[in-house]
Formats: structure tokens, sequence, C-alpha cells
């Protein structure tokens, strides 16, 4: 954890990021144990990333860095008032929102783009959808 705060906004973060991964792991029918790191940071550190890596000059609410080997499927940051904001502005409980991206996230990080085309795009929504709904948390693209 990278920004503190995230403590206070959301305590259980860590245990929902472990549930969130593995159902994302499961939803993806990948066998075996792998690791990710998941780093909680605030908005001023993924904007820096997101424009350093991405070229884009502002947080977002989820980035994923794919290692590349087989036990260790790379990193993801998340931009705390990104995600609060979001999970405001969608009407969505901010633990909810949380476990959302980290599925998204850690799809990524097994490979799923949603920006390599529409049916891309939409394989992976689906997935999401399935991931969440077992997982209790209602359809985020609904």
């Amino acid at each position: 954890m990278l920004d503190e705060r995230w403590t206070e906004a959301l305590p259980d973060a860590e245990r929902l990021a472990k549930r969130a991964a593995r159902a994302a792991f499961a939803g993806a029918r990948r066998r075996g144990r792998r690791l990710l790191n998941v780093a909680l940071e605030a908005d001023k550190g993924v904007r820096a990333l997101n424009a350093r890596d991405r070229k884009k000059d502002k947080p977002t609410n989820v980035l994923s860095y794919p290692s590349g080997e087989r036990d260790f499927l790379g990193d993801m940051v998340l931009a705390r008032q990104t995600v609060w904001r979001e999970a405001r502005e969608q009407h969505k409980s901010a633990a909810d929102h949380f476990t959302h991206l980290v599925v998204h996230g850690t799809l990524h990080l097994l490979g799923y783009d949603h920006e390599t085309g529409e049916a891309d795009a939409e394989r992976m929504e689906a997935l999401e959808r399935r991931i969440l709904a077992k997982l209790g948390i209602a359809d985020p693209y609904a």
C-alpha cells in the first residue's frame, strides 16, 4: 500500500482484493497458483504512472502491468480518489467498485484486453459480469 488513506477509506481492501483476484483467476478458468501485487495509491501517483507509461496525463482507476512470467502475473495500481469518485457517480458501494476493478485488473494481467477491438471488449465485459455475479455484485455495465 502506497497511500495510507486507503486503510481509512476501505479497511478490508486486502481481503477484498484477494477475493476478487481469486474469483477472476477461477472465472478465467486458470489453474495453478499465481501471484500478483495490488498497490493502493493516491490519484497523484497513478497520474504520474499513467503519464509515463500510457502518455495520458490524468489519473485512471486501475493500471495493470503484466510481468510476462508464468507464476507471477504482475502488478496493478488503483487510484483512491478516482475509485471513490466513480463509485459515487455510478451509485455503487466503494467495496463493490473496488472489487470490480481488481477483477478487471487481474483479467488484464491474464491477457484480456478491452482496447484491442469490440469483440475483445464484449468478451472481457461478459467475463467480468459472470465473475462479479458469483461474488454477489451487480452488473457494473448495466
